[in-house]
């Protein structure tokens, strides 16, 4: 038997070298390769699966049913303009100043708050505390109705602190050159409603009570709908 530098000499077979491994191994070649049974999958028991649905909205029902059903179809038509989809906020010019009739809607909880806001006294020139008309002609003194977006807290030397808004519809966007935010004022006090019976009228600002400003301007922030309709 001659050994080679090629393989090894076997009988007259050469058989050529592999990897150190295959040299060592010495099982016989005929035993089938038995290989392992793989582990069952899980079972998931899907009857036991929990699905969590989002909150209804306002389900005491305080804001009137066509006013939700626009304000959230503005969030879809106006969505690349609208980033916060946390809260939105909403004004029904139907309901008599002298009750809450601006909105806070929490989207995620579905709840709702409710406070008093003032409208423009072109709208409501008898003083009813109920609008009739709305413009969005500078220096008509008329509310604007449509969908906002709030552009961020704000201060000037005639409102003070206040929230600025962009008016996203031909009805409205004109709110910046018009100067139309939402700020507090002493018209939308308490004392000035229960001696008058209603608010006072704005010139087309959203006016609210000093007391609520502070948090709605921080919870307004920037990129929020306000949705006003009558």
């Amino acid at each position: 038997m001659r050994i080679s530098r090629r393989g090894l000499i076997l009988g007259g077979s050469a058989l050529m070298a592999g990897c150190s491994s295959a040299v060592s191994q010495t099982a016989d070649l005929a035993t089938p390769l038995v290989m392992p049974t793989p582990a069952p999958a899980p079972v998931i028991d899907t009857a036991s699966l929990v699905q969590v649905d989002p909150a209804p909205l306002d389900p005491s029902g305080m804001v009137r049913k066509e006013v939700m059903d626009r304000a959230m179809a503005a969030l879809d038509i106006h969505h690349r303009k609208i980033p916060q989809r946390d809260r939105m906020y909403l004004v029904d010019f139907k309901v008599h100043s002298s009750l809450p009739r601006l909105y806070e809607v929490d989207l995620l909880a579905g709840t709702v708050t409710a406070m008093r806001t003032s409208h423009g006294r072109g709208s409501d020139p008898e003083h009813t505390g109920v609008p009739r008309a709305f413009s969005n002609t500078p220096d008509s003194h008329m509310s604007s109705v449509g969908s906002y977006v709030t552009a961020g807290a704000s201060s000037g030397p005639q409102q003070g602190p206040n929230v600025l808004l962009d008016g996203l519809e031909y009805s409205n966007d004109k709110a910046r050159e018009r100067a139309i935010i939402v700020h507090g004022a002493d018209y939308a006090d308490p004392d000035f409603l229960e001696r008058e019976g209603k608010l006072g009228r704005s010139y087309g600002c959203f006016s609210v009570a000093h007391a609520d400003l502070p948090a709605l301007r921080e919870r307004m922030g920037e990129g929020r709908l306000l949705f006003a309709f009558s």
